[in-house]
């Protein structure tokens, strides 16, 4: 089988496996009524200037299920993280002592379980599209590779028959993240 077809195939599946840890981490962003340090992955900190991650300047702990502890490595930017936190789309008010930062996870509302529900399925809605694109660029490439005389047919045929067989299993993938969150996000 020709080598041009074999790295299309294998550019395709890094393609969709990147599409998939992409959905992966935007999931376990989605709060669902417990507490998790990924909670506070993209939050945000002015620190000397720049905006730096909040696990950049602090350490992030679970006392218990239900709630974070953030403890700044300096003092002088506690102001600054409780703001970032506020300012977040988590929809969480958090609570400083002049210490720490307390983050209470409520538990969730019906109505607020319904919305992060539509988040979800839109994450899982652009994973699919990223790896229905990939699917199809491999594919035009390889129906190239046959107009310009590099790929035999027969050998274009399987490639676009193993490609699908990839997208097949990386959409069974996304689904299965999303009924996983989905039951994650609906458990009371």
């Amino acid at each position: 089988m020709s080598t041009l077809v074999e790295q299309l195939k294998q550019q395709a599946g890094e393609a969709m496996q990147k599409s998939i840890e992409y959905l992966d981490e935007a999931l376990q962003r989605i709060r669902a009524g417990k507490a998790n340090v990924k909670l506070l992955d993209g939050i945000m900190v002015p620190y000397y200037g720049s905006d730096t991650p909040l696990n950049q300047v602090s350490s992030i702990t679970l006392p218990d299920a239900r709630s974070i502890v953030v403890t700044p490595w300096e003092k002088g930017i506690l102001r600054d993280i409780e703001k970032a936190i506020m300012d977040s789309d988590l929809g969480i008010t958090p609570e400083n002592n002049g210490e720490v930062i307390r983050i209470g996870i409520p538990p969730l509302t019906g109505e607020r379980r319904q919305e992060l529900l539509k988040v979800v399925k839109s994450s899982v809605e652009e994973a699919k599209i990223s790896i229905r694109n990939a699917r199809r660029d491999a594919i035009d490439k390889v129906k190239k590779s046959i107009k310009s005389d590099a790929t035999p047919e027969d050998v274009a045929k399987g490639a676009e028959a193993d490609i699908q067989k990839l997208h097949d299993k990386y959409i069974a993938m996304a689904d299965d993240l999303y009924n996983s969150k989905e039951k994650e996000v609906l458990t009371v």
